[in-house]
């Protein structure tokens, strides 16, 4: 018996390994990404930018508008 995937390689030339690639997958651990990346953020120093960032635009807009 002809498997489906020998078919449409014969049909369309795809490449042997498609439906291997197709099946792959990563398991996903959203909590230990934003960890990883909050941890991430605080090591570079990058989350203090942020603070200071916020801080000075909220003065300037303090400062300039009116009303």
């Amino acid at each position: 018996m002809t498997h489906w995937s020998d078919l449409l390689q014969m049909h369309w030339q795809l490449p042997h390994d498609w439906v291997v690639l197709g099946q792959q997958f990563k398991e996903t651990d959203i909590g230990g990404d934003v960890g990883r990346a909050w941890s991430h953020f605080v090591k570079t120093g990058q989350v203090w930018a942020f603070l200071v960032g916020l801080i000075l635009g909220y003065m300037a807009r303090a400062l300039t508008t009116y009303g």
